[in-house]
C-alpha cells in the first residue's frame, strides 16, 4: 500500500477527524497512485494515522476510510458500515414510509457513496474515486444485506468530472426499475421516475418538512414554488389547503404530479399546475396583485461554488422578497436553500434583508433541515447543506 505524507503542520483536521484532505495539506507522493487506491496517511515523521483513498485528479485528494491504521479496507470494512447505516434508519422512520436514504456519504463514514431505497429498489451513486474503486464490492454487499430487486445507478452528476471519473447510469445488478415506482412517504403515495428524475428521483432530504407545511396549512391557498412533483403541495392539502398552485419549470414533472394528485384522490379544482420560470411567475403575481396566505420556496442549488455567492445570494433574496409581497396579511413563508456554502446564519440574514426590502415583518416560527435520514457527522459540519425557515410574514 502507498503512503501519503501530511506537510509539516497540517495535521489538524485529521486530528479532528474531518473526512476530506486537500491538496495542498499534502506531498506529492513519489510514485504513482491510482485512481481511489487505499493509501496511507501519515504525518511528517512517517508515523501512520489513518486510511483513504486516493484521487489525484481532485482537490480533495484523500477522503477518509478509517483512522484506524490498522484496519483493513476490505469487503468485511464495508459490510460493518452497511449494516450500521441501513440499522440507524431502521430505528428512525416510520414503518409506513418506502423511501429513504440508507447511505449518506461522509456522514455515515462512506464518502462518496449514496444509496437510496425506493420501494424494492436501490438507487447508487459512486461520487468519489474511492467509491468507485470498490463499486463491485459494495454493490455486492447490498444484495446480500438488503436482498433488493434491483440496483440502479445515477452516478450521472458531475461532480464525478471533478475526481477523473465518466458520468454514468444504468442497471448494476437485478432488474430494472420500471418507469415509475410508487413509494409511500407520509401516508402520500408518489409516483417516481429513479432513472432521469432529480437526484436519485425524489428529495428524499425533505420528509420531514412536509410536518411543517401540513401545520400551517388549514383553510389556506398556497402557492408552491419549484414544486417539481408536488410534494409540498399534497402536504399542504393533507393539512386542509384550500387551493394549491403549483409552479414547475419542467412539463414532465408537472405530469408526473398531475398523476400523483390523481393517485391520492386530489381533484383538480384543488390544485392547479403552471408551467413557467418561478422567477417569472412570482413577478407575474406580483404584478397582477395576487395575494396567497403561504408561499414555499424550495429552489435548486443557486451557489455551486464559493466564487458564485454574491450572485446566489442575490438569487435567494429576489425571490424571498417577491414571495413576502405576495402574501396576504399574516400570511405563511417557508422558504429553503439546498446551497452547502450558504450557511444558516446567511441564509437568515438574506430573508431578512428581502423583508426589509419588501417592507414586511416577519418572525420565524420554525428552523427546518434535512431529513434525519440525511444524517450530519459531527466532525463533517458540511453535510448540513439544507436549512429552511417557516416565517410569520406581516403587512
Amino acid at each position: 500500500m502507498h503512503t501519503v505524507h501530511l506537510k509539516r503542520g497540517r495535521e489538524k483536521s485529521l486530528q479532528r477527524r474531518h473526512p476530506w484532505l486537500y491538496s495542498g495539506a499534502l506531498k506529492e507522493p513519489g510514485e504513482e497512485v491510482g485512481n481511489g487506491e487505499t493509501v496511507h496517511i501519515a504525518n511528517a515523521q512517517g508515523d501512520i494515522l489513518a486510511l483513504g483513498a486516493y484521487s489525484p485528479h481532485s482537490q480533495i485528494r484523500v477522503r477518509l476510510w478509517s483512522y484506524s491504521p490498522d484496519e483493513q479496507i476490505d469487503s468485511e470494512f464495508f459490510r460493518r458500515r452497511l449494516e450500521q447505516a441501513v440499522s440507524l434508519r431502521r430505528r428512525l422512520l416510520p414503518a409506513g414510509n418506502t423511501a429513504c436514504r440508507l447511505v449518506n456519504s461522509e456522514s455515515d463514514g462512506l464518502p462518496g457513496l449514496v444509496v437510496d431505497r425506493y420501494g424494492d429498489f436501490l438507487v447508487c451513486q459512486f461520487l468519489s474515486a474511492g467509491a468507485e474503486y470498490f463499486r463491485r464490492g459494495i454493490t455486492a454487499q447490498l444484495q446480500d444485506l438488503l436482498s433488493p430487486r434491483g440496483i440502479y445507478e445515477r452516478s450521472d452528476v458531475d461532480v464525478r468530472l471533478k475526481e477523473g471519473l465518466e458520468l454514468r447510469a444504468g442497471v448494476i445488478a437485478g432488474e430494472e426499475p420500471p418507469e415509475l415506482t410508487e413509494i409511500a412517504v407520509d401516508g402520500t403515495r408518489l409516483l417516481v421516475d429513479v432513472r432521469r428524475g432529480h437526484k436519485t428521483g425524489f428529495y428524499l432530504d425533505q420528509c420531514v418538512n412536509y410536518e411543517a407545511i401540513r401545520g400551517q396549512a388549514q383553510d389556506a391557498e398556497v402557492l408552491n414554488c419549484f414544486a417539481y412533483t408536488g410534494a409540498f403541495g399534497f402536504a399542504a392539502l393533507q393539512g386542509g389547503a384550500a387551493a394549491v398552485t403549483n409552479v414547475e419549470s419542467s412539463a414532465e414533472a408537472l405530469r408526473l404530479a398531475a398523476r400523483n394528485a390523481e393517485l391520492n384522490g386530489i381533484g383538480p379544482g384543488r390544485i392547479e399546475n403552471v408551467q413557467d420560470d418561478c422567477f417569472d411567475a412570482l413577478r407575474r403575481y406580483r404584478d397582477a396583485g395576487r395575494k396567497f396566505d403561504m408561499v414555499i420556496l424550495d429552489p435548486p442549488k443557486f451557489v455551486r461554488s464559493a466564487q458564485q455567492l454574491k450572485q446566489g445570494s442575490r438569487g435567494y433574496k429576489d425571490i424571498n422578497m417577491i414571495a413576502m409581497k405576495l402574501l396576504k396579511r399574516d400570511g405563511i413563508l417557508v422558504t429553503f436553500s439546498c446551497s452547502g456554502h450558504v450557511s444558516q446564519d446567511l441564509f437568515q440574514k438574506i430573508v431578512a434583508d428581502a423583508a426589509l426590502d419588501a417592507e414586511r415583518e416577519a418572525g420565524i416560527l420554525r428552523f427546518l433541515s434535512q431529513s434525519p435520514d440525511h444524517p450530519v457527522a459531527l466532525n463533517f459540519p458540511e453535510g448540513r447543506y439544507l436549512k429552511g425557515l417557516v416565517c410569520a410574514v406581516r403587512t
